[in-house]
């Protein structure tokens, strides 16, 4: 981000709005279209403390040869699950309410 032009456009927004599941009649936009600016412009500050080179050599990758070998083991019981909550049913856990509708 030095330099670069670190505006969100309308569209951008909009999306943002829409991913994060907020309404722009029911949301203060300009309240929210500062946050974000604050947000994106938190980047440029952070992009100054990045070291050259590629980010991603701080999570090197994994070679195959080191890879565990694809073979299927013994898991647990449902008895022991049973024993381990109380929340196990049917063979099923219970979990709490997702917010939405549908999967």
């Amino acid at each position: 981000m030095d330099g670069k032009n670190t505006q969100i456009d309308r569209e951008t927004f909009e999306n943002l709005l829409y991913l994060s599941r907020l309404s722009p009649q029911s949301t203060d936009t300009e309240t929210l279209a500062a946050q974000v600016r604050q947000i994106v412009d938190y980047f440029g500050i952070l992009s100054r403390f990045s070291g050259e080179g590629n980010p991603y050599d701080a999570y090197p990758a994994t070679t195959v040869e080191n890879l565990r070998d694809d073979t299927v083991l013994s898991g647990l019981e449902q008895q022991d699950l049973k024993h381990m909550t109380a929340e196990f049913m049917d063979g099923y856990f219970r979990v709490p309410k997702v917010l939405g509708g549908g999967a």
